[in-house]
């Protein structure tokens, strides 16, 4: 049970001082008969309410797939810099989600982000082994010794030992490589420190896979949408 004007407010129907107005000038029902109250205790799952003439569609989580642009940060809340979920219409910040995992300021691609805590832990959490597949633009060519030293694990400059990571050279060029590289961490600026421990660096960095989830081509950068539940099953089918 909870507050009717926690659920509307919560649902972005107004701040709890608009709703509770709402509620006063009767234009909202509960199972039929208009309260007044709008502190009253509902059953959102189960009681039928209706606001303004509209039935209220409870849910608690939402799940949204975002084709993250340059210049934002991974991030809810930011003093100076722009964050994605600055990028959510009001209708989807009610819900008060938050990034899964993170991607640099000046990477891009597939971002998630969602308000349900225990699906984002076993998304970041390396014991369950989610992939997380990034396109890459490397400054050199990229050889078959870095490609093993991947599938071995990378230690970083400050010692710590990454998982092993799956490298593919797609397309090498004279003086630079296009790669796809596969990992199931999330350390602060991993892959851009991996090529680093190899001599190398990422002049661009996409992501184009998370789980079983592939980015949506249709979203331009800045662009998101909510998962579809076919989608979302996908996304948790290893759990």
């Amino acid at each position: 049970m909870e507050r009717l004007d926690k659920i509307l407010s919560n649902l972005g129907y107004g701040t709890r001082k608009e709703i509770k107005k709402i509620v006063k000038n009767g234009m909202v029902t509960v199972n039929g008969k208009i309260v007044k109250d709008s502190g009253v205790q509902v059953d959102p799952e189960e009681d039928e309410i209706i606001c303004a003439g509209e039935e209220v569609i409870y849910r608690e989580f939402i799940y949204l797939i975002m084709n993250k642009p340059a210049g934002v940060i991974s991030a809810t809340f930011d003093n100076k810099d722009e964050t994605v979920v600055d990028l959510l219409y009001p209708e989807h910040q009610v819900f008060e989600p938050f990034p899964v995992g993170r991607l640099d300021k000046d990477t891009v691609g597939l971002l998630l982000l969602t308000n349900d805590g225990d699906l984002n832990h076993k998304l970041i959490s390396p014991k369950y082994h989610v992939d997380k597949v990034y396109y890459a633009e490397i400054n050199a060519p990229v050889t078959e010794a870095d490609v093993k030293a991947f599938a071995k694990g990378i230690t970083l400059d400050d010692g710590y030992k990454c998982m092993p990571g799956k490298l593919v050279v797609l397309e090498n060029f004279e003086d630079s490589s296009r790669i796809e590289v596969t990992i199931q961490e999330g350390k602060y600026h991993q892959v851009k420190r991996m090529f680093e421990a190899r001599g190398k660096k990422v002049e661009y960095l996409r992501r184009i896979k998370f789980g079983n989830l592939d980015i949506d081509e249709s979203l331009s950068e800045g662009e998101y949408r909510e998962l579809t539940q076919e989608e979302l099953d996908l996304l948790c089918k290893d759990f």
